[in-house]
This record gives structure tokens, C-alpha cells and sequence, in this order.
């Protein structure tokens, strides 16, 4: 009798490169210490998490950073890797090893080619041991850090999926790679080239290599970080977006090969256990431990103590280019006027290029005990999610957005704009009908967060039962809705679409094998885009035509990919 054919789990590898390097200046100091200004680093860690306890065969690649950083930068990133040791096996965790990661002072060097040999050092270390020593089945990549893997994992015949939670990329030679001990010979022609290549020997020195669009062109599937955005992204919204990635991401989108996924807040964001609160609180006795929350703030910040008053609090970096806080500054002195009988206070705890307007309608308008500007601090910015009434997100675009699932879990209300990630977590708020979490505006202009700002100040009127009712059904559905754990269920839909295959067997993955991926993926899409009468048809899940598999690439029969350049 012919033994019994063993099937054996596929196997995932999961690559986060932890640090998210943005351009200099575009991140509060929390955001420079780890990739929690994407939520890449607890995103990864829970994803981890949650496919282990299902009992899938989960691995880990992350950078050794044991001695990279003093004080508490250090204290985060063993935090993140304290994550991974909770609930993996040592033998599943994979350390990409260089001096490079050790001794550093700070996440953001003051030089980009640093931080770039950086990337390609820890993409060297996956791809020359790590990805041989574990032999995955697919591979999850997260922003341009990690953006040749798709090409080299498409050259070998392994899945992979790419995720994009920054717009940001970089560019580099061929031989710049090569230079770091990468074999770039084996899959250049995966990449997407800033010109037409030609042949390698041309493309070599010749022609830059655009890492973030050639991670979205060689890899089977991507997300990004919001449907919503994704969509904006397609359609056109955005000139900061790269005309290379719009283009790469339309070719997923068309091919059915792309969707958005939320991140979720650190599930540390919670005030029935946030250290930094005075008093604890949740849903069913939110009011005394926000008003003690709030005087707490007022006095430390020495605003005129007052539990009736609307606090408004800006958590956000104070960045013109995306964040909006021109929008802000635009309509303070009038907005505090206008309600100074009410007595509305304005809370920020940020830093950025925009800081100084802040200070200057302050001194000029002597506001000293209404508005209060301070500098970013973890501790006060918790207080503040936790005193204040409303939080403010005027954002031009969001990639994804976490403040805004984060206030609300304080029962802080969100006033923000329309767009991205803030239009797909955000809905209106109707009291009548009990429904919606926050207050959006439309058109992004001051006029308008100004008429966001008055319907909160209208709520904020309203008789305090219905007030209290309203706020601790909003803290209720929060904590279900921006949850890691939703976050993980959406991108296990996508492997086990990806893999043909469930990532456990039927009796441990039952309760998550359910979250089939076309009802999942219908769910996450935008209302707009669902509309049959766009201009195009949203897929609901990854349609292909007969005789096309969508994990070739852009709807390709053989998988073959041609080298991708600007023509």
C-alpha cells in the first residue's frame, strides 16, 4: 500500500524592514523611532501573531538592530522584537545581520545614500540566506525598503505581495545594488527602469532603477494602505503621487491584482490601560475619565480650567505639503473668537515645518490660556487623546491615517477630510439615526473645516445624555472596527487567494477560513467605487478571464515579465 501523502503547509515570510525612512522633516519624533508613523511595525508583529495562533507556518526577516539606537529608541525596537519571541519559535525568526544596523545614533540619517545602502544591505541579507534558509511559498514585502524581493521572488517562482504604506521612492543604479553583493543579474528584467533599458549591460550604470513602482510591477498582488486611496490613486487624484507608481498601480488595478487593506492603531492605545492617562476609562464610564483627563491637560498645559469646554487636538506633524495645518491657522483666531463665550480650546502636540504660525496667532492674539502648542511628546499626546472632545485631521491626502482610529477610542470625535484613509474609517455622525463616528468635510479648503469645526460645536450643544450615548457607542464600535485583528484576517484572505490553498488545515482555520476574499475585498472597496455607473468596473475580488491567472502580473498568460521603462 503506497504511503500516505504528507501535505504540508505553504509557508509565509513576512520581510519589515521595521524603519520607515521618510524624507527629512515628514515625522513626529514617535515616527522617527520605528515604522509606527505607516503602522508598519505593529502591523507586522500582529499579522505574525494572528497566523501563528491560527497555526500557520509563519516566518519573520527584520533587521538586527541590537545596538543601533540609545535611550528610547532602543527600548522600541526591542519592544517590536519582544513581539516576535512572544508567539514564534526561535527558529522562525531571521536577524538580517550587518554592521551596518548596529551602531547608530538615530532612524533618519541626515544622508539618503546612507539610508539607502541601508536597504539594499538588509535586502541582501534575505535574499542571499535568509529566503534560501526558509524556502517560503510566498513573500510579504512592505514599501520601497524591501522592493527588489518581488522581482527576485517572481524570477524564482514564489509568490509575493507588496504592500504599500508610503508613496515615497527612491532610485538607484543597477550597479549600486550589485555593489552591496546583490546578484541583480538574475531578475533586472523584473524591474522597472526611470528609461527604456535596452539590454543589461546598458541598463547597468545607465538607467535608475525606481524601487517603490518596481516593487508594485513585479509583484503577483499588492495593497496599499486605504481602499480609498487606492482608488484616488487610479483615478487620477494627487499630483505628488509618481506618474511611474500611478501607472504600476493602475496595471494591478485593471488586472484585478490590488486592493487596500487599514492598518490599526497600537493596540497600547487603549484608556481602560494607557499608563500616561490620570484616570482610566472606557465605554460604560467614559465621562468622569475624560473630565479628569481634561483638567489634568488644561492644567498642564495652563488653559483656563473648564469641564464644559470643547477641546479641539492636533496630533499630527504640523506639515503643509499633506497634513493641512495651513487649513488651521487660516480660521484660529476667528474660530476662538467667534466661541469664546464657550470657551473652545485648541491642543497641539506636534512638530513641523508649519510650528511657527502656530506661535505666532497665539503671541499675536494673546491666546495663551485658549491655545497650546507644544512640542511632540508620547506621554501629553495620549493625555490629550483622552481630554479633548474633538481631533482634528485636515489631511490633503492620506495614505492610510491613524490618529483617526485612535480618537475615537478615547471618545475623542475626528473632524477630517474627506480623503484616503480618512474618508474609508470616518462617517458622518447622524444622532437621530444613531450612526457615524466623527465629522468630514468634502472640499478641502478652510471654509470647510471651518463649517466641520461649527456641526461639532453643534454637537457639543446638545443635552449631555445624548451626548454621552452618542460617544460611548462610538468608543464601542472602535474598538471592534480598528482592530489588529481585522487587519489580519484581511491579509490572510489575500495569501490563502494567493496560495490556491487554505494556510492551515480546515479544523484549526475554520473561523478565519471563512473571511473568503471576494466578500472581504467587496467590504473594504468605497462606496463610489462599487457604483456600477463609474467609468469602471471595480472588481469585488480577483476576476480573471478565462486562460489568465492574476498572479502573472499585469494579466499575462506565461508570467513572463518584460523590463518595465518610461518610454
Amino acid at each position: 500500500m503506497p504511503a500516505a501523502t504528507q501535505i504540508t503547509k505553504p509557508r509565509i515570510l513576512i520581510v519589515t524592514p521595521e524603519i520607515t525612512y521618510l524624507p527629512a522633516g515628514m515625522g513626529n519624533l514617535a515616527q522617527a523611532m520605528s515604522a509606527k508613523a505607516g503602522g508598519l511595525a505593529d502591523v507586522s508583529a500582529s499579522l505574525v501573531s494572528a497566523l501563528f495562533e491560527l497555526g500557520a507556518d509563519v516566518h519573520v526577516a527584520l533587521p538586527n538592530y541590537r545596538r543601533m539606537f540609545h535611550g528610547d529608541v532602543f527600548n522600541l525596537h526591542e519592544k517590536q522584537l519582544r513581539k516576535y519571541h512572544e508567539v514564534l519559535p526561535e527558529s522562525n525568526i531571521h536577524l538580517a545581520e550587518d554592521r551596518i544596523f548596529y551602531y547608530r545614533e538615530r532612524v533618519y540619517s541626515d544622508s539618503s545614500e546612507e539610508s539607502m545602502r541601508i536597504a539594499l544591505i538588509f535586502q541582501r541579507e534575505v535574499i542571499n540566506h535568509i529566503i534560501p534558509r526558509v524556502r517560503p511559498d510566498l513573500i510579504h514585502c512592505n514599501d520601497w525598503m524591501t522592493a527588489l524581493l518581488p522581482a527576485m521572488a517572481r524570477r524564482r517562482g514564489i509568490k509575493s505581495l507588496f504592500t504599500v504604506h508610503n508613496i515615497h521612492t527612491r532610485q538607484v543604479t543597477l550597479a549600486q545594488i550589485e555593489e552591496t553583493g546583490i546578484d541583480a543579474a538574475e531578475f533586472w528584467m523584473n524591474l522597472y527602469f526611470t528609461a527604456p533599458p535596452n539590454d543589461y549591460a546598458h541598463a547597468r550604470s545607465n538607467v535608475m532603477v525606481d524601487l517603490l513602482t518596481s516593487g508594485i510591477f513585479a509583484a503577483h498582488y499588492i495593497n496599499t494602505v486605504s481602499p480609498r486611496f487606492l482608488w484616488e490613486i487610479v483615478e487620477g487624484w494627487h499630483s505628488v503621487v509618481p506618474d511611474s507608481v500611478r501607472n504600476e498601480l493602475r496595471h494591478k488595478y485593471a488586472a484585478g491584482c490590488s486592493t487596500g487593506i487599514l492598518n490599526a492603531p497600537d493596540p497600547s492605545y487603549n484608556p481602560a490601560t494607557d499608563d500616561a492617562l490620570v484616570q482610566p476609562f472606557g465605554a460604560a464610564d467614559f465621562r468622569p475619565g475624560k473630565a479628569a483627563n481634561k483638567l489634568a491637560l488644561q492644567r498642564e498645559l495652563q488653559l483656563t480650567e473648564d469641564a464644559d469646554a470643547a477641546i479641539f487636538f492636533w496630533p499630527s506633524r504640523l506639515d503643509p505639503v499633506q497634513k493641512g495645518p495651513q487649513l488651521f491657522t487660516a480660521i484660529l483666531q476667528q474660530l476662538v473668537t467667534d466661541y469664546w463665550e464657550r470657551n473652545l480650546q485648541v491642543v497641539v502636540v506636534a512638530n513641523g515645518p508649519h510650528e511657527q504660525y502656530f506661535h505666532h496667532i497665539v503671541q499675536e492674539f494673546g491666546l495663551h490660556d485658549r491655545v497650546a502648542v507644544v512640542d511632540f511628546d508620547e506621554r501629553l499626546s495620549r493625555l490629550a487623546y483622552a481630554g479633548a472632545d474633538y481631533m482634528i485631521m485636515p489631511s490633503l491626502f492620506e495614505p492610510c491615517g491613524l490618529p483617526q482610529m485612535t480618537a475615537p477610542l478615547y471618545g475623542t470625535l475626528p473632524v477630517v477630510h474627506a480623503t484616503g484613509g480618512l474618508y474609508d474609517t470616518i462617517r458622518p455622525l447622524d444622532v437621530d439615526a444613531s450612526t457615524g463616528n466623527g465629522f468630514r468635510f468634502n472640499h478641502y479648503g478652510a471654509d470647510s473645516l471651518r463649517w466641520a469645526i461649527d456641526r461639532a460645536m453643534d454637537f457639543h450643544s446638545l443635552p449631555p445624555d445624548i451626548r454621552e450615548r452618542e460617544i460611548s457607542r462610538v468608543m464601542r464600535e472602535s474598538l471592534v472596527e480598528f482592530s489588529h485583528q481585522k487587519v489580519a484576517k484581511n491579509y490572510i484572505a489575500i495569501y490563502e487567494e494567493m496560495l490556491a490553498r487554505p494556510l492551515v488545515e480546515k479544523e484549526a482555520g475554520t473561523e478565519l477560513a471563512k473571511h473568503a476574499l471576494p466578500a472581504a475585498l467587496a467590504e473594504m472597496m468605497p462606496p463610489a467605487a462599487i457604483n456600477a455607473s463609474q467609468e469602471r468596473k471595480v472588481r469585488k475580488g480577483p476576476q480573471v478571464p478565462k486562460g489568465k491567472s492574476h498572479l502573472k502580473g499585469h494579466g499575462d498568460v506565461t508570467g513572463k515579465t518584460v523590463p518595465r521603462g518610461r518610454s
